[in-house]
């Protein structure tokens, strides 16, 4: 029955109105707007680095995931490529087999089949080969880097024609060509 019984007040109205003075309103004490904003750029600037270590911890966890993903992808691209070496060699051995009972001799038919390899071999070294130019970012360099523009020589009076870019190639990436 304590709850119903009248409760005597913690300050009496007298020392509520005598406080009430010390507690102004906010942006009333005095501060100008440009007070509250140093104020919000000094509350800014202490809460900084907790954001930026939040972001640096996001980075770390992110980085560490993507690592462990390459792992991954590192192994079963080298599963893929055992499996895909086993699958090649029992394509070649049945290829062999059938074409030593068609009558061919044995060795010529491994002679057939290591001419096929090795020229299949040599058409993909020499694609990756010219392929390896791309590696070095050609166009983005030509953007990024700051040249001195060469005067180019005018067509007509006193210009030697040894020069002249007539026979010059193009130099344009191959994806703006149109090949990749």
């Amino acid at each position: 029955m304590d709850g119903l019984q009248p409760q005597p007040a913690t300050q009496t109205p007298t020392a509520q109105a005598t406080a009430a003075p010390d507690a102004a309103p906010p942006g009333l004490d005095g501060e100008g707007p440009s007070d509250s904003l140093l104020t919000n750029v000094k509350q800014l600037l202490r809460e900084l680095p907790g954001l930026v270590s939040d972001r640096v911890h996001l980075l770390a966890l992110e980085l560490k995931r993507s690592g462990l993903a390459l792992a991954q992808m590192a192994g079963l691209v080298v599963a893929a490529g055992v499996l895909l070496c086993t699958a090649w060699l029992a394509l070649w051995t049945g290829i062999g087999i059938a074409l030593v009972q068609a009558g061919l001799a044995w060795g010529w038919t491994l002679l057939l089949i290591l001419l096929v390899n090795v020229g299949a071999a040599w058409l993909a070294i020499k694609r990756a080969l010219a392929l390896a130019r791309y590696l070095a970012l050609p166009a983005t360099l030509r953007r990024l880097t700051l040249r001195s523009p060469e005067p180019t020589p005018r067509r007509g009076a006193g210009a030697d024609p040894s020069t002249s870019t007539a026979g010059a190639p193009d130099e344009r990436p191959a994806s703006v060509a149109g090949t990749p």
